[in-house]
């Protein structure tokens, strides 16, 4: 796998809608017929869970990427919801399975995306990957370091990849964000600062929605060494009683840059909104909630902008969220042909930012990485449990 060209960065450029040359030249919605990917081999994928992620965004995404003339298919699917199964099977014509282990006994599978519940994507990706396939499993990769880490050894193991979803990675505006870093525009960055706002009172603030920024950081920075992070549960809202609803995280970097992070569970936010800023020398960039890229890199001159302009009838969110460009990436993987942008070892990280948030609150001191896995979760969940997690109720006022 060492000798599998990286992939060349295409993925996102056209901002979610229709490349200018094809509407220019009479395909408005591009759908004509695209030999390249025609030609392409065929990748099988297979999906275990059906609910709100698989159903929003998985199936849409491959079914506008077959669309686009890309040889992917769902052969199968696999989850035990019956009323969810009929309506999948109804509108997108593949084989459900209640017991995913059959699945993968009985069906031709290159790939499989594990969708299903948080704690259970180890069991999941490990049974996938020992029966020989690929495996894209959602985020976080894993609810503790050593399942994460157990993962990736049995990938590893097996001579397999392990990719896990980063999907703002293959999103416009951060793909272009990383270009422009690489490419020198925003050289050798010094600093990296982010904001992340997820109001909703039933799932974890960190795992639920900040991890997407913790991933961010890692990929336009680099590596971190340590990390502090000091949070407050000022309104006490959580109904599953994560101990913080505010929190602030600041890293160091190995390249000698620093950073910082903020998020919050109380602000107003009918969806997840962020922004991302890197510092260079006399130039920065943004990305604003994930749709608008700014760049400044003249003292005198304009503020340069991507965004989509065109009408949103021509614009597609499955492309534009980062969704086609994940799934297309995993099905050039399988065929050998490009290399994953994003790693199980890239989830096992993100995650290890997560759990050392939750050591330095804990601690109330700085915490310095990499994490001896048994030990942080360890230390980690009993932090979160002498807290009230996980509640599963509101808690009274």
């Amino acid at each position: 796998m060492e000798d599998v060209p990286s992939q060349q960065g295409l993925y996102g450029l056209t901002y979610g809608h229709t490349p200018a040359h094809k509407a220019f030249g009479g395909d408005v919605y591009a759908i004509g017929y695209d030999e390249e990917r025609a030609s392409r081999q065929k990748v099988r994928l297979a999906i275990i869970g059906g609910g709100g992620v698989a159903q929003s965004k998985y199936f849409p995404a491959i079914a506008r990427l077959r669309t686009l003339w890309e040889p992917v298919e769902i052969v199968a699917f696999a989850t035990r919801n019956e009323a969810q199964a009929r309506k999948i099977e109804a509108i997108y014509r593949t084989r459900h399975y209640a017991d995913y282990k059959q699945m993968l006994e009985n069906e031709e599978i290159d790939g499989v995306l594990v969708l299903g519940p948080d704690d259970l994507h180890m069991e999941h990706a490990v049974s996938a990957l020992e029966s020989g396939r690929h495996v894209l499993v959602e985020k976080p990769i894993a609810r503790s370091l050593a399942d994460a880490q157990r993962m990736c050894q049995v990938a590893d193991k097996r001579g397999l990849w392990l990719m896990t979803v980063a999907n703002k990675r293959y999103s416009p505006p951060y793909r272009r964000a990383k270009l422009l870093i690489e490419s020198g525009t925003v050289a050798d960055p010094a600093m990296f600062s982010g904001k992340f706002n997820l109001g909703y009172s039933y799932v974890d603030l960190f795992e639920g929605g900040t991890i997407h920024l913790f991933d961010i950081a890692r990929y336009l920075m680099g590596e971190v060494a340590s990390m502090t992070c000091i949070g407050v549960d000022r309104y006490s809202g959580n109904k599953r009683r994560y101990p913080v609803d505010n929190a602030i995280a600041t890293f160091e970097f190995e390249s000698g840059a620093i950073g910082s992070l903020y998020t919050s569970a109380s602000a107003l936010s009918l969806k997840p909104w962020e922004r991302v800023e890197v510092y260079g020398n006399h130039a920065w960039l943004a990305v604003e909630d994930g749709r608008d890229l700014l760049v400044y890199r003249s003292e005198e001159g304009p503020e340069e902008r991507w965004s989509p302009v065109v009408p949103n009838t021509l614009l597609f969110d499955e492309e534009f969220g980062g969704f086609m460009g994940i799934l297309e990436n995993f099905a050039q993987v399988i065929r050998g042909v490009e290399q994953p942008l994003v790693t199980g070892r890239d989830g096992y990280q993100a995650y290890e930012l997560l759990i050392a948030c939750h050591l330095s609150l804990a601690r109330g001191e700085k915490v310095v990485l990499p994490l001896d896995p048994t030990s942080a979760d360890s230390e980690a969940l009993q932090w979160l449990k002498s807290r009230g997690w996980p509640g599963g109720m509101e808690r009274e006022t």
